[in-house]
């Protein structure tokens, strides 16, 4: 293959997973690591990529780069209902049970399969605790559900509910399974997101859970934005849409976090 094709490929990849891997793009040309190096740096070049530590991201993957929700409505919903699928398998039916619904699509993603939520057996409760406002009013219309939604400052680029109110109400909870939303997921840096002031919601919501789970397509996996709110040691399960490359699976598997593939 031309060193122009394979560029092409490469840039292509990268726009739809939103990153790559140096071991990932040797297997996939069969070429040496050290030639995808000078591929991507001739990339980062033209303006197609950004290099990080261990492959690429896309040109616009900066750490403090950060979508609209509206924005991210659109993108890899595929991945997303995959990833909400198989985090519902997780959600406890029981005489008593609540979860912990963090903001972000992929979590929407759920909360839409959770609008039909059921009761199994008479006298089952199912409580919803959330600082996500689109998740609320979606889910305000199932009566079999209890919900409560945390208060603060709504952030307007996420309508995430964040700010010392928000983190101090999740700090008094204790919630059997939060399920969680991050920009970021990264071997050395662990879990990060943008926003300061929605990285502390986040920390908030690690630490009160009994049980945590993530949820994170593929083009956030390798990832570090600015803001770490968890180490990886922090979090049970991950729900991704892609196998993590060598690094990140070898720092799971140290940190004890089970990776579940949708």
């Amino acid at each position: 293959m031309f060193a122009e094709e394979r560029h092409r490929r490469t840039a292509e990849l990268v726009g739809a997973q939103g990153r790559a891997s140096v071991n990932e793009l040797a297997e996939l040309f069969s070429i040496t690591q050290e030639t995808v190096r000078r591929d991507l740096v001739a990339l980062e070049g033209a303006g197609l990529l950004r290099r990080v530590h261990g492959g690429a991201v896309g040109p616009n993957q900066l750490t403090r780069t950060e979508l609209s929700l509206g924005e991210r409505q659109t993108q890899r919903l595929d991945q997303k209902e995959r990833i909400a699928k198989a985090a519902l398998g997780l959600v406890p039916q029981a005489r008593t049970a609540s979860v912990l619904l963090d903001s972000g699509t992929t979590t929407a993603a759920l909360a839409k399969l959770l609008s039909g939520w059921k009761p199994a057996n008479d006298g089952d409760e199912l409580l919803v605790i959330t600082n996500s406002l689109p998740t609320a009013t979606s889910l305000s219309t199932n009566t079999h559900l209890l919900l409560d939604i945390v208060g603060g400052r709504v952030r307007g680029l996420t309508s995430a509910v964040v700010g010392a109110r928000a983190t101090e109400q999740l700090g008094a909870l204790r919630p059997d399974i939060a399920f969680i939303g991050a920009n970021g997921i990264h071997a050395d840096f662990g879990l990060s997101t943008p926003d300061p002031v929605e990285a502390a919601t986040k920390a908030a919501m690690v630490k009160a859970a009994r049980q945590v789970v993530v949820l994170a397509d593929a083009s956030k996996l390798g990832t570090e934005t600015l803001v770490r709110f968890a180490v990886l040691e922090e979090i049970d399960v991950l729900i991704t849409s892609s196998t993590p490359d060598q690094d990140l699976a070898e720092a799971l598997s140290t940190a004890g976090v089970e990776v579940v593939l949708a």
